[in-house]
């Protein structure tokens, strides 16, 4: 049997759970500046594929790399890292 290659996954912040079967992520990252080797924060925003809308706003998840989904969906909700309190 083949193997297939090692799948990419990132660690974010659902920002947006508005569309049917999909959330936005917000994953941040810290990168260094070119001049002043300062660490700066930059983040990016992915539409991963949530096939039961489990997930709300707020949830910290983990998402993996996978085949188009559609048009800008390359990603799938794998699991809830942690999801906030209610009060």
């Amino acid at each position: 049997m083949e193997s297939r290659g090692i799948r990419k996954s990132k660690v974010g912040m659902v920002v947006s759970d508005r569309m049917d079967k999909t959330v936005v992520v917000r994953v941040e990252r810290l990168v260094p500046h070119p001049v002043y080797k300062k660490y700066v924060k930059r983040r990016t925003t992915y539409k991963a594929h949530d096939e039961r809308n489990e997930f709300r706003v707020g949830d910290r998840v983990e998402i993996v790399e996978t085949r188009p989904v559609s048009k800008e969906k390359r990603w799938r909700v794998s699991r809830l890292i942690e999801r906030p309190e209610v009060r």
